[in-house]
């Protein structure tokens, strides 16, 4: 009898000064119990590659290049993309989050079954400083719609699975976002414009939150990823929850800064959008310094949320 054949997957692993957690990740990428070829592709950003994490076997491969792209996440990931292209599957892991048992092959036999499902999500466990929380998938598919009023915290890139046609078809992460913030979300958008977003409804991966998050106090870029990305995808403009949505991470970002004035702008352009919204009334509690911007957002984190 022949053996059968599965599909190879690519696992794309930016990294940059983790080394511990970075060999974490990995190993629970290699010890998945997916039958098919896993080829881990980490790429080390403005840091030298650690050439020890370099194997080889018949079904794992690991391989550790420099980011050549721009510096940064979406740069990191798309170097990583390039240099797997004779895989049929890709799959992005960051490297402080971790794949339990079971993750790939119940999304890779999702996939197979459904040929025209361009992605695949899970749901997650949130670690926030050892404080887990179990977040299921809460739909079962993503649309354009449904993302651009919720941005759908359970689908994080550590989740995502692709088909590779469909990243030939979309195009590159793209690296001029401000800061490469929500660089994940921008490419979530632009697939659910292309084809299918199945999500697995089990928590299948652990997202690591804290205090040291890369993102937590950038402020300015926050400000400015979200705007570009209202001007990039006019569904935002067209739906009036979801303008509001982000005006008011916007105008929570600006009361971070301290920008009072510009962030109440921002708020009074969300309450006249849906003032149901309820970013706001957080974003106005900080500009009026009744609580602390890094309070606010380490509150919402330990419930497994994000502003």
């Amino acid at each position: 009898m022949t053996e059968p054949t599965f599909p190879s997957v690519a696992v794309v692993v930016p990294t940059h000064d983790r080394p511990e957690m970075l060999r974490r990740a990995i190993q629970a990428i290699v010890e998945q119990d997916y039958p098919g070829p896993i080829d881990v592709v980490v790429v080390f950003d403005r840091t030298e590659p650690d050439r020890t994490l370099e194997s080889s076997t018949p079904r794992r491969t690991v391989r550790v290049m420099r980011n050549t792209r721009t510096p940064g996440l979406p740069g990191g990931r798309n170097t990583g993309i390039d240099a797997c292209r004779d895989a049929d599957y890709v799959a992005f892991c960051d490297d402080d989050d971790l794949w339990m048992p079971g993750k790939l092959t119940t999304q890779i036999d999702r996939m197979r079954d459904e040929p025209d499902v361009w992605l695949s999500t899970t749901g997650v466990v949130i670690d926030f400083d050892g404080e887990r929380s179990d977040r299921p998938s809460p739909a079962s598919e993503l649309t354009v719609a449904s993302l651009v009023r919720d941005r759908t915290t359970e689908a994080h890139p550590s989740t995502f699975v692709f088909r590779r046609s469909a990243l030939d078809t979309i195009g590159d992460v793209d690296e001029v976002i401000p800061g490469g913030y929500s660089e994940d979300y921008d490419y979530l958008l632009r697939i659910a414009k292309g084809g299918r977003i199945f999500c697995v409804t089990e928590p299948l991966v652990v997202i690591r939150w804290g205090r040291s998050s890369y993102f937590a106090t950038r402020w300015r870029s926050i400000v400015d990823a979200q705007r570009y990305l209202m001007a990039k995808h006019p569904e935002f403009e067209s739906d009036r929850r979801a303008e509001a949505r982000i005006r008011g991470q916007i105008a929570f970002a600006l009361a971070a800064l301290g920008e009072r004035r510009e962030a109440f702008v921002e708020i009074i352009r969300t309450v006249k959008r849906w003032p149901l919204e309820q970013r706001w009334p957080v974003a106005a509690a900080v500009a009026l310094k009744l609580v602390s911007a890094d309070r606010a957002l380490e509150l919402a984190h330990r419930f497994g949320r994000g502003i």
